[in-house]
């Protein structure tokens, strides 16, 4: 069983049922029988139901009269939960959804950045000046820069020194992970480390006005990168071209590449591709 730090075992269940209903392998309306849960999981009857109750609290399920309890429509969900958008983060990117999140985004941080910039302290510029030596000594792994520019909006969040403005970090943070992740693994998109730069700069200057033009030129160069991933994944993938030399091959050839077809029916594996 996957592990689920923190949480216990009905903790784990929650994950396992959740990944399942966010995935799509149990879809909106299918009923969730207790006694199957109990005897797929090996796990009593008072586990799976304060795993479900976890999950209707996130309005992925609903117990119904006569029917016990049914998987709940996307709508119905609570897509700021931070199950919900990290379990998100397992299946391939919905560039719908990443979209969705880059125009919260532009609504919450460059009013963020003015305020950071106004109230900043020399602990908030010593925290995001870490994030950033992080980002730009990780440009050649993606795992780590993406932590680095999460700790760095993070940070950028905090120095605003509002309390309701940190809160978002759980909403903005675990969806900007989501974004990165397939971003930055991937080939498109350009070098984030002057932008990031001038933002610092900008709030260590205390220029409110330049920071929220910074974190806005940030955001434009986001929605670029998320529209080129997306136009990359979204291409038709063009099948190789057929190889007719083969075909003005003398009959002696045919019959030795028959022999040589034959014997080349054995697997043989090929190495990984390099990590980018």
């Amino acid at each position: 069983m996957a592990s689920y730090e923190g949480r216990g075992l009905h903790g784990q269940i929650v994950e396992r049922i959740g990944v399942r209903i966010v995935g799509g392998d149990y879809p909106p309306g299918v009923p969730l029988f207790s006694e199957h849960l109990e005897g797929e999981f090996d796990v009593s009857k008072t586990v799976v139901r304060e795993a479900l109750k976890v999950l209707a609290a996130k309005g992925l399920v609903q117990s119904r009269q006569r029917r016990g309890t049914v998987v709940l429509p996307r709508e119905s969900w609570n897509l700021l939960d931070g199950d919900i958008l990290r379990w998100q983060g397992r299946l391939p990117p919905d560039f719908g959804f990443l979209e969705r999140l880059a125009e919260v985004r532009a609504m919450v941080e460059p009013p963020a950045a003015r305020f950071a910039a106004q109230r900043r302290t020399s602990q908030d510029l010593d925290t995001m000046r870490a994030a950033l030596d992080d980002m730009a000594a990780a440009l050649q792994d993606p795992d780590i820069m993406v932590d680095a520019d999460l700790r760095f909006h993070r940070a950028l969040l905090d120095a605003a020194h509002n309390e309701v403005l940190s809160r978002m970090e759980v909403i903005l943070a675990t969806g900007l992970q989501i974004r990165d992740r397939f971003v930055h693994h991937s080939e498109q998109g350009a070098d984030p480390m002057p932008a990031h730069r001038a933002l610092y700069t900008a709030i260590l200057d205390k220029d409110a006005d330049k920071a929220g033009l910074m974190v806005e030129a940030l955001l434009g160069q986001a929605a670029r990168d998320l529209a080129e991933a997306r136009e990359h994944a979204e291409r038709p993938k063009t099948p190789p071209a057929r190889d007719t030399s083969r075909d003005t091959a003398t009959p002696a050839t045919h019959e030795a590449d028959g022999h040589h077809a034959e014997e080349d029916r054995t697997f043989h594996p090929v190495s990984s591709p390099r990590p980018r």
